[in-house]
């Protein structure tokens, strides 16, 4: 069986994140972006690749999920809710080995899921210029720009935004 067939039929499970999940979730981020290190500015990647006291932050004011497979976190997101029922997510990543899997849209999925339960009709995210094949994939999943540019340590953040339905009663 090639690697990936194998990738494509690996068992994990997407759950919310633990304090215990931290290393891994560190590594998972570091990992997806390197490639696009030299893309980012360097405030703009540590920004998004996170250290130990950042995530710590980020636990504590979002919603972390992650997809683990044989004990060790493949993928990540964040998310949270805003003002006025709209959620925001952040930091989705999925380890380089096990992109294309279908993980990513497990995890939206999941987050988008979470954030229909606290109530929230519409979700943002930004993401950067360097990462056209996440906005592909935003895209594909009902994302659509919301003409929303902003500066994110020297480089272009763009908006995305979509719809998630009413609350759940």
């Amino acid at each position: 069986m090639s690697e990936a067939n194998k990738r494509s039929r690996v068992e994990f499970k997407i759950r919310s994140a633990s304090v215990e999940d931290s290393e891994g979730i560190l590594r998972c981020l570091a990992e997806a972006f390197e490639p696009y290190r030299r893309q980012y500015t360097s405030e703009a990647f540590a920004d998004t690749v996170l250290d130990r006291d950042s995530l710590k932050a980020r636990m504590q004011t979002m919603q972390i999920m992650v997809a683990v497979a044989n004990g060790e976190v493949i993928g990540t997101i964040a998310g949270a809710s805003r003002d006025g029922g709209i959620g925001h997510l952040r930091g989705m990543a999925v380890l380089p080995s096990f992109q294309g899997t279908g993980i990513a849209a497990r995890l939206l999925d999941a987050i988008e899921t979470h954030l229909r339960t606290i109530r929230c009709t519409r979700v943002t995210l930004n993401t950067t210029e360097p990462l056209s094949g996440a906005m592909k994939f935003y895209e594909k999943h009902g994302y659509q720009r919301s003409g929303r540019v902003s500066d994110f340590f020297g480089m272009r953040l763009i908006g995305y935004a979509k719809q998630i339905g009413d609350a759940l009663d």
